[in-house]
Order: structure tokens, then C-alpha cells, then sequence
């Protein structure tokens, strides 16, 4: 060209360089091309208006959805969109024509929410496979390698379930064809910039960089301050962008940085830092693989902060409500544990407490409001406090639960959502240390288990009213049990029992068998207890003991001491001279007598004839349906084990007011009575009737006889 001619069009200039022009604004779903273009897109070579539709159908599909993705990305960093795309045959399904490289410069109308694109379109030549231009070539096999690792990288980002876990997984993320050999995750404090972790450096190298204003000119608390990632390729060019900043960065000997906002619900809540040992392009698609990162990283941050704020909120939730045990009590040993649920804020309505009364005594409470939820844990420390009030006002155990079912009524019926009353289940025992009686009240609680000094393992059936808060004006009786030296009390809520698939049968037997082979103690006892459950835990007190849980647990454990008893420092204690049981049927009460048949087989539990368990029940059942129907008092029941294993001998005795001593009748073959002693003079021992002060009793004995060895089978 002679000087003094004019310039040639712009749009001669690109068809002379094979290079179309294209204009497409996304309000109009319009795309304008020249005739360059057209031919490219294997059109007619003539400038053009198309629609999207049809520029979309001489594309590959998956082309043109990495096309939009990429316009969105470069459209949020200021960049150019950069893409390759397969020109595709209309007439002939599958087949490609071309492959063209499309370069432009996004606009975003945030009024319309539309794009505006005006780029350039070129063919290029794809590398023979195998070449070294082929394996680097950005290729299909590469698209599908990105979305795998991407697949990867989402799945395991949101199963992390803390800030070092996510971190954690960050740094052991290997990108397809490029992996950034050093992390860091950038956070904000009020205008400072924080490390919230890092990854490849040595401990204490990011001292420069922490508590650093975000006025800094540093690349990170750039990204925080506009939200658009910031691409380095060189140290030149970093040295160049960001000179105050570029002593602290080249310590580290990297070639290339890529510094990425981290962005949730429009916030940017910090940046992370992927620095490569080795030069990188940060090309599109590259660029498209980090900001994907960055988006899934910030989402598990998130995530986890969330749920780590929710623990913080959780224990010391847990802290204010759940009380000590107190000071040590002498005479006994107390233990106690409180598991929450998986769920939620991991907070519910099980509770215990210990409260201090007059005289030396104390009182054990456990309780379960109804619900797993916040407003079960508020309802849970009010109905909490009511009871340690009216127990310190020195009420019996009858009238702390009457007092505390009608305040919790109350409380429900004046709640703002009349439609979500609640109830609390509760068991109040007031101990008397110096001489082990407790006196039970039960609100629709689970009954207390006892287990005696050499293990064996009693569950005492105690009276009961309905749950609190259901009837403001039910009665809650009184049971009186007393503990031998060396026996324990367990008092616990359901989720200690009906977990992992069992009901209450099956649940209780599988911590009778606890109870019973245990032989450490209270503390250890404890554990052992709701490891039998969940499984094992390093912290059950106030923490999650697992992840997930079915239902909250909370368990009391009380032993007595005494001579001869290690209940409060471990190990069991000796086996006592006698295991013994005790049981009151009224006259009102005549289903007792199935409880009371229960309580002599949990007695005789390793008897060693079956045979001989069988004739004490059997006996027992005769001489208290003798004293029901005989007599207008109620009877008492004690059943005693003494002996050694193998030669040990049980009494038992049943006693009433009455003043008829029973006496030997000869019934006839239609008789429905009458046949009680001549059982008793046949299956016994030994027996006898002797009178009382006031009425008599009746009891026999049996001796252990060795278990009947099974007969030969004959050939």
C-alpha cells in the first residue's frame, strides 16, 4: 500500500484474513453475520440476519451450551469469550464440516438482563491424533475428563461436613490437565483480610498475609472488593499488576496464580488462591473449571460455617440446660449421660437433674418433653425449673409431679399455636442415702431397673399416672424401693431402649445383658450403656455422639455404697450373701401377681434347674391368689437367694394383715380351690406359716438342684 491511499474496510481486512464478523444481541434473539461468517457456518456467502434457532442448528450441541456457559463467565470477569465450536452438517446427521474458533466481547444489560456480543469467527485446523498438538488439543475426551473430575469435585464438596474437611478436600482435587500445586482460602473480618486455611506452603509463611486491610493492594482483596476473579500467567506480569505485592508472593517460586471470588447468594464472602508451579494460559475452558471450583468451594464454606456456628449454638445450649451432678453425695455414686439427636439443632426435650433436699436426701428426675425441636428444649428448661422449685418447697414426690403436670398445662393452653400442645413423660426419685429407700412417682415414664450387687439385673414395675400436662388434675402414686449396698439403679428415657429396631422387650434385654457383664464402674458403666446403643464416642456428655441419631438419650445411674461395695471406684463388688426382692399386690391390684411371677424368674435368672423355677412361680402365684381372695388386706411379697452357685436356696414369703391362717383342705375333682398347700407340701422343700404382729405369712424353700442332663438317644 503506497502512502496517501485510503485503508481498507474493516470487513475487507477480516475476509482477507478468513475471518467472519458476527453481531448477536440475546433481547432480539438476532445474530448478524457477513458473508465470511455465512460461509463458515456453511451458509451462502452473503451477509445475513438469523435467528438462534438457526445458528443453534448448524452447531454441536454441546457446543453451543459451552458457548453460553462461557459468555456468562467472561461477561462476570471483564474477559474475552473464547470457544471452539464443530460447524455441523444439517443434511448429513453427526457429520462435522469444520471446526471454528469464536472470539468476543460480552456486554450484560442489567435492565433488560440480555447480552450483547460482537466477535469474530475463524476456522482452524485440527491437530492430526496422536501429535503433540492433538493431546494438548482441547477435545472432546478433554470435556468429558472435565465433567467426571467436576461430578467428583460437587459430590465431594458437599458431603464435607466442616471448614478443615472442605479445605481438606480442596487440596486434594486434581484437575484435569492442569493442578494447582498451592491453596489458599482468603476470609473477611469486618475491612481485614483473614487466612481461613491453606495448602502447599509451610506453617507460618502466611503470617504477611493475615489481617490485611482489603484497601491492600494485594490480588485477593482486589477479588473481594470488585467480586471479578483476578488470572496471573507470569511473574512478570503479576510483578507488573501488582508491585507492592509482589515480594510476598515470590518466595513461593510459582509461575502462575489465578485468584477466584467466592461468591454465595450474591456476596462474596472471601477468595480463594489456586497458584501453579508451572505457566498457565488460564484459557476459557480452564478458566471456566476454576470459577465452577470456586462456586461448589464457597457453597461448602458456607455450608460448614453454618453448621459449625449451629454446634457452637448447640453446645452451649446443651451447657445452660443440662446441670451437674453436683458435689459428691456420701453413700452413693452417681453417673449420668445426655445424647441429642442427629437432627436439627441436635437439641430436644430429654432432660435429667439432680436437686439437693433438706435432711441429707436428694431427688433424681428424668424426662422427655414431646418433639425434637426448639421449642421442645424451651418447654423442657421451664418444666425443668417448676420441678426443682416445688421440690425444694419440700414437696413428696406425689406432689411434684401433680404441681408440675398442671404448670405445664398451663404453659401448653397459653401457648401462641393452640394446635401443638406437648406433654412431658417423667420419673421423680427422692433417695434417702443413709438408708437407700427411694420413693418413686412415675408420670407414663419407663420404669426403673435395678441391678444387684452380683449383677443380676430387676425391673421394678412402679405405680403411675398419666403423662404431664395431659390431666392438671391426675394423681401420681407413690412406689418405695430400697437399695442394698452395692446395687445400682438405672433410670433412662426410651431412646436408650427402642433404638436401632428394637421394642421394648428386646431393647431392655439388650441392656440387661449390659448391666449384667459389665464390671467397672459408674463412669465406665455408663459409656458401656450407650455404646451398646450407638456405638463408641469420645464425647457423650453434652456432643454428638455419631452423626445421625433416632432419638434423644439421657440415662441416670445411681450406686448405693457400702461395706463391701466399689460401685463409685470401679470394679464389681463381691458377690452378697443374699439377692433379694421385695413386692406389695393390693386388692385392687390383682394384675400385679403377673409382675410379681416376673420378678421371681428375673431373680432365678441363672437358676440351674428349669424345673425348679417353675414350681416357685407357680407356688408364688397360688399363695398370693390365696391372700386376694381369702382375705380383704393386701400381701407382701420377699424373695430371698442366699448360698453359693450350685447350692444356693430362694425363699419366698408372702405376707398379709389377715388373721385366718391357712389351713389343709381335701377339694373335690370339680373344686376350683383349695388345692394351694397340698402344691406347696409337694413341690417344696421346706415350708411354713408362721403369724406376724399383725396377720400372718406363708413361705417355702427351695434347694438348687443341679440342671437334668438330656436323656440318651437311642441308636
Amino acid at each position: 500500500m503506497r502512502t496517501g491511499e485510503p485503508l481498507p474496510a474493516v470487513g475487507d481486512v477480516l475476509a482477507a484474513l478468513a475471518t467472519g464478523l458476527w453481531h448477536w444481541n440475546t433481547a432480539t434473539g438476532l445474530v448478524t453475520v457477513d458473508a465470511e461468517a455465512a460461509r463458515l457456518l456453511g451458509l451462502p456467502a452473503r451477509r445475513a440476519s438469523l435467528t438462534e434457532a438457526q445458528v443453534r442448528a448448524r452447531l454441536h450441541p454441546v457446543d453451543w451450551n459451552e458457548i453460553t456457559g462461557v459468555i456468562r463467565l467472561a461477561s462476570a470477569e471483564g474477559t474475552l469469550a473464547e470457544v471452539r465450536v464443530r460447524i455441523m452438517d444439517p443434511e448429513t446427521e453427526g457429520r462435522v464440516i469444520r471446526v471454528v474458533r469464536s472470539r468476543s466481547k460480552p456486554s450484560f444489560d442489567a435492565a433488560r438482563k440480555s447480552y450483547e456480543l460482537i466477535g469474530t469467527l475463524q476456522e482452524v485446523t485440527e491437530p492430526a491424533p496422536g501429535t503433540p498438538a492433538g493431546r494438548s488439543a482441547v477435545t472432546g475426551d478433554w470435556r468429558r475428563s472435565r465433567e467426571a473430575f467436576l461430578l467428583d469435585a460437587g459430590r465431594a464438596l458437599a458431603e464435607a461436613r466442616s471448614t478443615e474437611e472442605v479445605l481438606r478436600v480442596a487440596a486434594g482435587l486434581s484437575m484435569p490437565g492442569f493442578s494447582p500445586d498451592g491453596l489458599a482460602v482468603f476470609g473477611v473480618s469486618g475491612d481485614r483480610l483473614t487466612i481461613i486455611g491453606h495448602h502447599g506452603q509451610q506453617q507460618g509463611t502466611e503470617h504477611p498475609f493475615m489481617d490485611m486491610s482489603l484497601d491492600t493492594d494485594y490480588p485477593a482483596a482486589e477479588v473481594i472488593r470488585t467480586g471479578r476473579a483476578v488470572y496471573l500467567s507470569s511473574p512478570e506480569e503479576y510483578r507488573s499488576r501488582y508491585p507492592l505485592a509482589w515480594p510476598l508472593a515470590e518466595r513461593f517460586h510459582r509461575h502462575s496464580w489465578a485468584y477466584l471470588p467466592l461468591t454465595v447468594a450474591g456476596r462474596t464472602m472471601g477468595a480463594w488462591l489456586a497458584a501453579f508451579a508451572y505457566p498457565v494460559a488460564f484459557t476459557p475452558d480452564e478458566r471456566s473449571v476454576l470459577t465452577t471450583v470456586a462456586r461448589m468451594l464457597a457453597q461448602a464454606l458456607s455450608r460448614a460455617g453454618a453448621a459449625e456456628t449451629q454446634r457452637e449454638l448447640t453446645d452451649g445450649l446443651q451447657r445452660s440446660m443440662l446441670p451437674m451432678l453436683g458435689p459428691e453425695i456420701p453413700g452413693v455414686s452417681l453417673a449420668a449421660r445426655y445424647v441429642p439427636t442427629g437432627g436439627g439443632l441436635q437439641v430436644g426435650g430429654d432432660w435429667y437433674d439432680m436437686i439437693p433436699l433438706p435432711r441429707g436426701r436428694f431427688a433424681l428426675v428424668i424426662g422427655d418433653v414431646q418433639g425434637h425441636d426448639v421449642r421442645a428444649a424451651g418447654l423442657m428448661g421451664q418444666l425443668r425449673i417448676a420441678l426443682r422449685a416445688y421440690a425444694s418447697e419440700g414437696h413428696r414426690p406425689d406432689a411434684v409431679l401433680s404441681r408440675a403436670s398442671r404448670f405445664l398445662s398451663g404453659l401448653a393452653h397459653s401457648d401462641q399455636d393452640p394446635g401443638d400442645l406437648r406433654f412431658a413423660t417423667c420419673l421423680y426419685v427422692e433417695v434417702d442415702p443413709a438408708t437407700g429407700t427411694a420413693e418413686c412417682a412415675r408420670a407414663g415414664h419407663l420404669d426403673p431397673a435395678v441391678r444387684l450387687a452380683d449383677g443380676t439385673v430387676l425391673f421394678r414395675d412402679t405405680a403411675g399416672g398419666l403423662p404431664l400436662g395431659i390431666d392438671p388434675d391426675c394423681d401420681y402414686p407413690i412406689t418405695r424401693l430400697t437399695l442394698e449396698p452395692g446395687e445400682t439403679l438405672l433410670m433412662c428415657t426410651d431412646g436408650l431402649v427402642e433404638t436401632g429396631g428394637h421394642d421394648l422387650d428386646s431393647g431392655w434385654r439388650r441392656l440387661r445383658r449390659v448391666l449384667e457383664e459389665h464390671d467397672g464402674g459408674m463412669e465406665e458403666l455408663a459409656d458401656a450403656l450407650v455404646r451398646a446403643v450407638h456405638g463408641p464416642s469420645s464425647h457423650h456428655d453434652t456432643g454428638p455422639l455419631a452423626d445421625r441419631r433416632e432419638d434423644d438419650i439421657a440415662l441416670v445411674l445411681l450406686c448405693r455404697e457400702g461395706p463391701g461395695s466399689t460401685c463409685g471406684e470401679g470394679g464389681a463388688a463381691p458377690l452378697p450373701p443374699v439377692r433379694r426382692t421385695a413386692l406389695s399386690v393390693a386388692q385392687a391390684e390383682p394384675e400385679r401377681i403377673a409382675i410379681a411371677r416376673r420378678h421371681l424368674r428375673e431373680l432365678l435368672h441363672d437358676w440351674a434347674s428349669e424345673d425348679q423355677k417353675e414350681s416357685a412361680v407357680l407356688l408364688l402365684s397360688e399363695m398370693l391368689t390365696n391372700v386376694l381372695v381369702h382375705t380383704d388386706a393386701d400381701a407382701l411379697l420377699v424373695a430371698e437367694v442366699t448360698g453359693a452357685p450350685g447350692e444356693r436356696r430362694i425363699r419366698v414369703e408372702v405376707s398379709d394383715t389377715g388373721d385366718d391362717l391357712p389351713h389343709r383342705r381335701r377339694p373335690g375333682e370339680m373344686a376350683s380351690s383349695g388345692r394351694g398347700l397340698m402344691l406347696i407340701e409337694l413341690l417344696a422343700d421346706e415350708w411354713g406359716v408362721a403369724p406376724r404382729g399383725e396377720g400372718k405369712s406363708i413361705w417355702f424353700d427351695l434347694y438348687e438342684s443341679p440342671a437334668e442332663a438330656p436323656a440318651p438317644v437311642s441308636a
